[in-house]
């Protein structure tokens, strides 16, 4: 299993919905299960984290003098 930190925020996300999915049919181990919902909030932490790099890249080029004015651009 590769390290969270490691994934894309593509690949962390399609992860995290496997696990959502496994889980919501209710089988399994409950040592399964305690498991895979650990590696699933690992997962939406690094995905937020990743998501909100992206926001401040995203306003750094709209507040950047000279820089495209992506609200401009509606």
């Amino acid at each position: 299993m590769q390290a969270v930190e490691s994934l894309s925020f593509e690949d962390a996300l399609a992860e995290l919905e496997a696990i959502v999915r496994d889980l919501e049919t209710g089988k399994g181990r409950l040592e399964e299960s305690v498991a895979a919902y650990e590696r699933g909030a690992a997962l939406r932490r690094h995905c937020e984290k990743l998501l909100a790099e992206a926001e401040q890249k995203v306003q750094a080029i709209v507040e950047a003098p000279g820089g495209p004015a992506l609200r401009d651009a509606t």
